[in-house]
């Protein structure tokens, strides 16, 4: 039996009885890890492996033969984005040269959470390099210390990003499961790309603590997995209240709420808008028949619909949000890099800055660093660019969605996330901004999950639910009713180009 077939649920089972070892499970995705991301495809979506993963898979068999599973996520493995603290072996680099050797002496929060669940934490994913956060021309999955993440559906095309390599490992099975992190579209956009699901929680839901920042206001993990059930599955054990994260906030329900009633596949009692005002609408009737079939399902369903709901930001209103972020990466990544002993005494933003400059040949042959400089221009966190673009940005935005959700008595927004993923071009940077829905539940700090619903020449395509704060799991079961009535989409055939018609 090859186990990287099996779904996350059917693992967790075979785990949980003894019918699987964690040893065997954890020995068989290393197998594929080492012929599919560091040979074969070299899809180059595991930045490092972890050394220790045989050992903790061991020593999880030894606790099963005395105690039974250790929790609900015994012996699965889980991949980590290169941007989450680990106090073990492994790097957390962000995907830069300049933390190529940074080894925390902690865990994350959310990894202490991960492994008391039973998980084995298999290896750490490459990234957009800072989380997309360097550059604004950057190309999406490449880092200078990972190199550039190819999407295994068709190898030349782009993962997007920042969660580049998360995303990628679940879809060419090089683990069940992974983590990212979003802080505007960084779980949902590769997710989307690359044919499995994302949830972004609702923020301060999942502590943040130990993940390298952008921002405080918008910063989360996440899970990744083939399945909505698998996704809410690591949810549940991500889901940990940590009152040393400022921004925390405690679930309004037991953890075990976020489980879909595998029971119930209808939408009746749902009124769902759907969102008809987005970058590049009418511009890829492909994409939107997709879309389009996706509303009709919900429909058919049970849901009651409001369609159009229309919504439309303002350049004013991006604007103030880039500069938010702007102020609370200067002071968040100050802070870390303050917090932690890093190699070669980059205790600042502006010692990263120049450590980039003397090294451009190696971290920068085909971007700059526009954002580390316009972040280090940026004045703190009391200054009152700050306040009022936060003002104009985050709180503009949830006094307006808040409004059309009691407005139209919504229960959730249904949005297009992505187009085909498009070719990656180093020079010229992210080429396609097509759906650009991520913002509403980014800048909000709101739940939302992404789920595969078509594809076009073989390439994925997505559609997503957008809740209030604390809906994560009237999400979640909205998402598992339409995925059971959508057609399962094809595994990836790792094809080098796209052949012409």
């Amino acid at each position: 039996m090859d186990v990287t077939t099996l779904s996350e649920l059917e693992l967790q089972k075979l785990l949980a009885t003894g019918e699987l070892s964690a040893s065997t499970v954890t020995a068989a995705y290393l197998q594929r890890i080492a012929e599919l991301d560091a040979q074969g495809p070299m899809l180059n979506a595991i930045i490092q492996v972890n050394p220790d993963a045989a050992r903790i898979a061991t020593e999880l068999d030894e606790a099963f033969s005395r105690s039974g599973p250790l929790g609900p996520l015994h012996g699965l493995p889980v991949v980590l984005k290169a941007n989450i603290d680990t106090g073990d072996e492994m790097a957390t680099s962000a995907g830069s040269l300049a933390l190529a050797d940074h080894m925390a002496t902690a865990d994350a929060h959310l990894v202490t959470a991960l492994r008391g669940a039973g998980a084995v934490i298999i290896g750490k994913s490459n990234l957009s390099e800072w989380a997309n956060f360097r550059d604004s021309n950057s190309s999406s999955g490449w880092s200078s210390l990972g190199g550039q993440t190819r999407n295994p559906y068709v190898l030349d095309r782009n993962p997007c990003g920042s969660s580049s390599g998360s995303a990628v490992a679940v879809a060419a099975a090089l683990a069940p499961l992974a983590v990212g992190t979003e802080t505007n579209g960084s779980i949902v956009c590769p997710a989307g790309v690359n044919g499995v699901v994302g949830i972004k929680p609702t923020v301060g839901l999942v502590s943040r603590t130990g993940i390298l920042p952008i921002s405080h206001t918008q910063d989360t993990a996440g899970p990744m997995a083939r399945s909505v059930a698998g996704a809410a599955l690591l949810l549940q054990s991500l889901v940990d209240y940590d009152s040393s994260d400022a921004g925390a906030i405690r679930l309004s329900a037991d953890p075990a709420a976020l489980l879909p009633d595998t029971t119930r596949t209808d939408l009746k009692g749902r009124r769902i808008g759907i969102l008809r005002t987005y970058q590049g609408v009418g511009t890829r009737p492909r994409v939107e028949a997709i879309y389009q079939q996706a509303v009709e399902r919900l429909e058919v369903l049970g849901a009651a619909l409001v369609d159009p709901v229309e919504y439309r930001s303002t350049s004013a209103m991006r604007g103030a949000s880039y500069r938010v972020l702007l102020h609370e990466f200067k002071a968040g990544l100050n802070a870390y890099l303050t917090a932690h002993e890093l190699p070669e005494h980059l205790n600042s933003l502006s010692d990263l800055i120049v450590y980039n400059r003397a090294r451009q040949e190696r971290v920068m042959p085909f971007f700059g660093q526009s954002i580390f400089l316009d972040a280090e221009a940026s004045t703190g966190l009391e200054d009152s660019d700050y306040l009022e673009s936060k003002s104009a940005s985050q709180d503009q935005l949830r006094s307006d969605i808040d409004s059309l959700f009691a407005t139209q008595q919504l229960d959730a927004l249904f949005l297009p996330v992505n187009g085909p993923a498009w070719k990656t071009d180093w020079i010229n940077g992210d080429q396609s901004g097509y759906g650009s829905t991520a913002y509403l539940a980014a800048i909000t700090g709101y739940p939302s999950i992404v789920l595969p619903a078509g594809a076009v020449n073989g390439l994925p395509v997505a559609v997503g639910f957008m809740g209030l704060a604390q809906t994560d799991a009237e999400l979640i079961q909205m998402a598992y009713a339409l995925e059971q009535s959508l057609p399962e989409l094809p595994l990836p055939e790792y094809l080098p180009t796209l052949e012409q018609p």
